[in-house]
Formats: C-alpha cells, sequence, structure tokens
C-alpha cells in the first residue's frame, strides 16, 4: 500500500508566514523558520513553502528565507513561488529545496516543465496549480480559453506579453490540448479555470486539461489549490481534487480547505489525492501532525510513519 502524506503549507508574504480565506483576509502566523521547525519537529512527511506574491511582484523567491528554513528541518522541502526559469530552480535546490513548485512561469512557457523535468528530474517538479470553479461546461470539456478582450488584456499583462505574442501564446497551449488523447467528459460537467499570479489572473485554462498536459511534459506531482475552499476550513473541494487526480498517473496533492481532520481523511479517500496538505488548523493549533496520523491510522489510512518495514 502507498504511504499517504501529510504536508504543512508555508505561505510567505514579506518573510512572515501569512494565512487568509479564498487567497484574500491575509493574517499573520508566525515566523517561517520557527513554524518549519516545529513541524519538522512533529514529523511532517514535508513541509511546503509558497512566496506568495513572488510572480505578481515580478521577483525570484526570497532565497535566504528558504536556506534559513532549509537549515531549520531535515524532512523533504517543496519550494515555489517566483520560479521562472532553469536557473531559478538550481538556485533553490542549492538552498536547500527538495523539490521546486511552479505555476505562472509554466502556464506562459509550458516547456518550462519539460527543461525542469530534464535537468533535474521528475521527482524534483511539482506543478501548482491554482484552480477556481467556474460555469458547468455545456459543449466541451476541453475548452481552454475566454476571447473577451478584458480576459486577453489581463492575461496578456499578467504574462509581459503583447497583444501579437499573446495571440501566439493562445494559438500554442490550444494545439497543445487538443493534441491530449481524448477522455470522456460528459456534457455539463463541472470546470475550474487554473489562476496564476497569486490567484489574482483568469488564464481561462481548464484545470484538468493543464493537469493532464504538465504531467505528459514531465511533472513529477501536482499540487492542487481550490481557491473556492482555501482558508474556508470547510473541507477541500473534493470533486475537483478527485477530477484531477482520476485524469492523471502521477500523485495529486490536495490543497485548500482543511478545517477537521476528517477532511484531511476524505481527501485521501473519495478526493483521491496522494496528500493532503493543510495550514490554518496545524498553524493556529488547533490540531497537531500526531493528532492528524492518529485519525488517519484509526481509519485504515496508512501514512508514512504507519507504514510497516517491507509494505
Amino acid at each position: 500500500m502507498l504511504a499517504k502524506r501529510i504536508i504543512p503549507c508555508l505561505d510567505v508574504k514579506n518573510g512572515r508566514v501569512v494565512k487568509g480565506v479564498n487567497f484574500a483576509g491575509l493574517r499573520d502566523a508566525g515566523d517561517p523558520y520557527e513554524v518549519a521547525a516545529r513541524y519538522d519537529a512533529e514529523g511532517a512527511d514535508e513541509i511546503c513553502f509558497l512566496d506568495i506574491t513572488a510572480s505578481h511582484e515580478g521577483r525570484g523567491t526570497i532565497v535566504e528565507v528558504v536556506e534559513r528554513t532549509a537549515a531549520q528541518c531535515f524532512c523533504p522541502l517543496t519550494v515555489g513561488g517566483g520560479i521562472a526559469s532553469v536557473a531559478d530552480m538550481r538556485r533553490l535546490l542549492r538552498a536547500g529545496a527538495d523539490k521546486v513548485s511552479i505555476n505562472s512561469a509554466a502556464v506562459k512557457d509550458p516547456d518550462l516543465i519539460t527543461a525542469g523535468a530534464q535537468a533535474f528530474g521528475s521527482q524534483c517538479s511539482v506543478l501548482a496549480i491554482d484552480a477556481k470553479r467556474s460555469v458547468s461546461v455545456g459543449t466541451s470539456a476541453r475548452t481552454t480559453y475566454s476571447d473577451s478582450a478584458q480576459s486577453q488584456s489581463a492575461l496578456g499583462k499578467a504574462l509581459g506579453l503583447n497583444w501579437a505574442e499573446l495571440r501566439q501564446w493562445v494559438s500554442g497551449i490550444r494545439k497543445r490540448m487538443e493534441a491530449l488523447p481524448q477522455r470522456n467528459a460528459p456534457l455539463g460537467t463541472e470546470r475550474w479555470n487554473v489562476y496564476i499570479h497569486g490567484g489574482r489572473v483568469d488564464t481561462g485554462l481548464d484545470v484538468v486539461e493543464w493537469a493532464r498536459l504538465g504531467a505528459l511534459l514531465g511533472v513529477g506531482e501536482i499540487l492542487l489549490t481550490s481557491m473556492d475552499a482555501d482558508g474556508t476550513q470547510a473541507g477541500y473541494d473534493l470533486k475537483l481534487t478527485r477530477a484531477v487526480a482520476e485524469a492523471v498517473d502521477i500523485p495529486v496533492i490536495a490543497s485548500g480547505g482543511a478545517g477537521t481532520l476528517e477532511h484531511l481523511a476524505a481527501a485521501l479517500t473519495e478526493g483521491k489525492a496522494d496528500a493532503a496538505l493543510a495550514a490554518s488548523i496545524f498553524h493556529y493549533g488547533t490540531y497537531t501532525l500526531a493528532q492528524a496520523r492518529e485519525l488517519l491510522r484509526n481509519r485504515g489510512i496508512a501514512t508514512r510513519s504507519t507504514v510497516e518495514p517491507g509494505r
């Protein structure tokens, strides 16, 4: 049996761990070094460090914060935010990251996924997807982009592309999506759009199709965050997580909405996720990692700390 993972997440802004609701209303949750050290001492399977404003502010991830955070913990560390090149990935891996997570830059240039996987291996490559529920699809689940001038203007600005370059990008991404093997998605299927720049810009890309393309290009796992559920503590978007997990053959990390330990169990079973990422319930002391592992064990869900040798 493959063990499931529990991953505390550190969303970092201005050198502090923060947490909000639906990507807004951020409040302080502590010093990243102290928080990381606490989770490491509690036996976290992994820790995820996300510089949540790096892409929007047009800068790289704060390497020195990553270095100090990595020095405080010995469990695997995934780092994301502002990663725009293979050189950025290398810099963060050398700073102590075990995996790098790309989001906005991968949307602009999907070949970055392949380049990173070829340079460092798929096991170091994570595709982060910020997903927001859209209208039901009435004609095709493969629709990939809105042609409205407003949508294209906002996206072009976010990606740093002029009008002609954006049209070329749209054409290229459509061709990639259309080349994917057809899958059976019934009419009326729920749809989620991919957002970038910390959830500020709607790309119009279909989340499930984008995840499939990412897997094809060589990414090792998907970090899937529901913007609708983020910070609400009302539970993960299980339909979203399950839709992506059933569409790809790589691990999917469920993110956004954990409010109880039962929510973690639901993400790993009904949601078919391979790992559950959470922030608020651990940051503010509502639950501990030990309590989470105990509940999962009682539900018959194997975690890394409960798998017997040789299994």
